[in-house]
């Protein structure tokens, strides 16, 4: 297999892993918390610090790689994630799997960040783009099969194999990426920024974790404020140190770049609507309309097929349209195939649903596509890696800020209708206001110019005539 093939599905593989490990502990916090002697409810804990961990070390894998080198950061990245793994399997009590969470937060901070990282450097700016959408699937992909995945392991087999099928993954990962990828590392050893990573990764952390489980009724209002208005509170401090630091922990400056900004921007406006998709369906699937955790399961797998789907056909749309026109045009066709959902009733067949979720998986996988990919179109080589560091802190606040705007508008919806449990209805206005947020995206990325990464894209652009003279 070609090496700018392999290397972008050793990649999505470990992106995979860590997307899909992510959620599928949902639908199985049950039979852990029976298993290791505590109540489902504690064993959230188990979630919000696996989120923790993750947002805490993000600032710090950019300059990890660039110290000691991408491929072994990435394994070692690999190999903490799948300790990680073993560790939860072998769990007794609730402090043991909060502390094995932790651990594999650490190897998934690592592993997302410096695996985009990997891609930048070892592919063609030509192969971007097709190399991209290998990594955007699992993204997709790992939220929407995770919990019918979770279930039926949990079901038909034990909750300790949902941990340990990461480990063969893993190992296979290492040996590839030993074979496969380079250990690029930046020439000039940059002093690391210890107080600007405690400052993001505090700001990050409160925030992250406070709009995670904003409108889930898990912790008492105070507490969440709290969590969010500190981490407001670190993260306008570390903006403060940045100022007057010459190599900080993330590179604001990054953001003078207008594809740059509008990756990050956009995709933060993008995704805060669309990330609330895979806690809103399954949901209102089986709360609301009675279906089974496997019946839901099967119909929101077309998101994941639409996704799939994308990936052959990205690269030539992007050259034939370009990024701009594609950015804004999808904002709109995702967004409405996201507000469709809000026409669900019990009686739509699940053909139908089908049908609209697998065309809207393939737009919203292809806008991710297109996101991810323009944010390194003007960043040079020397400073990729705080490049996917910020794009992932990004990303990690946009997917957090989606789910709590999402479990927010239904309970308010909930209240509204005055009804203590939930209801069908009550997920409408939710869909229809994620879709609205998605959709203002267009603002940003109209922004852009004509011929923004084209070069990434191999769009030709028509050259300008000079003016004739009179």
């Amino acid at each position: 297999m070609r090496r700018d093939r392999i290397v972008p599905l050793i990649v999505a593989v470990a992106l995979f892993m860590e997307n899909m490990d992510s959620t599928v502990i949902a639908t199985s916090l049950p039979a852990i918390a029976a298993d290791i002697g505590t109540n489902p409810l504690a064993l959230k804990l188990a979630v919000t610090s696996y989120l923790l961990s993750l947002a805490i070390f993000i600032p710090a894998s950019g300059w990890t790689a660039d110290r000691f080198g991408a491929r072994t950061v990435f394994r070692a990245a690999i190999a903490v994630f799948v300790l990680g793994s073993i560790a939860c399997a072998l769990s007794t009590s609730l402090t043991d799997f909060v502390f094995a969470r932790i651990l594999q937060g650490m190897g998934g901070a690592m592993m997302t960040p410096v695996g985009r990282m990997v891609l930048v450097r070892s592919i063609s700016r030509r192969e971007l783009v097709s190399a991209m959408a290998w990594v955007t699937t699992p993204a997709l992909i790992g939220p929407v099969i995770g919990p019918p995945v979770g279930g039926f392991i949990t079901e038909y087999a034990s909750w300790h194999w949902i941990f340990l099928i990461n480990v063969p993954i893993g190992i296979a990962g290492i040996v590839l990426a030993t074979k496969y990828i380079d250990d690029v590392r930046a020439e000039n050893h940059e002093r690391f920024d210890i107080l600007g990573m405690i400052y993001a990764g505090l700001g990050i952390a409160g925030v992250a974790f406070g709009l995670s489980v904003l409108g889930l009724n898990f912790l008492p209002w105070p507490v969440v404020v709290s969590l969010i208005i500190g981490g407001a509170i670190f993260i306008a401090a570390y903006l403060v140190h940045a100022r007057h630091t010459p190599h900080p922990a993330l590179d604001l400056t990054l953001f003078r770049l207008p594809t740059f900004r509008a990756s990050v921007l956009g995709g933060f406006m993008f995704r805060l609507g669309i990330g609330a998709l895979p806690f809103l369906l399954p949901l209102m699937l089986q709360v609301g309309f009675g279906k089974s955790p496997f019946e839901s399961g099967m119909i929101t797998f077309a998101s994941a097929a639409g996704a799939m789907g994308m990936k052959m056909a990205a690269a030539t749309l992007l050259k034939r349209f370009g990024f701009r026109a594609i950015l804004m045009s999808n904002a709109i066709l995702s967004a409405a195939f996201l507000a469709v959902c809000a026409l669900f009733n019990d009686a739509t067949p699940a053909l139908v649903m089908f049908g609209v979720l697998l065309i809207g998986g393939f737009f919203r996988s292809l806008q991710f596509t297109a996101i991810n990919t323009i944010a390194y179109a003007e960043v040079e080589q020397s400073r990729v890696s705080r490049a996917t560091a910020l794009v992932s802190v990004g990303q990690q606040l946009s997917l957090s800020a989606g789910v709590a705007l999402g479990a927010l508008a239904v309970d308010l919806t909930a209240a509204y209708h005055g009804h203590g449990t939930l209801m069908a209805g009550d997920f409408q206005a939710a869909f229809v206001i994620v879709a609205t947020i998605s959709a203002l995206s267009i603002f940003v990325f109209a922004r852009l110019s004509p011929d923004a990464g084209a070069e990434l894209s191999g769009r030709a652009m028509p050259e300008t005539k000079p003016p004739t003279a009179a």
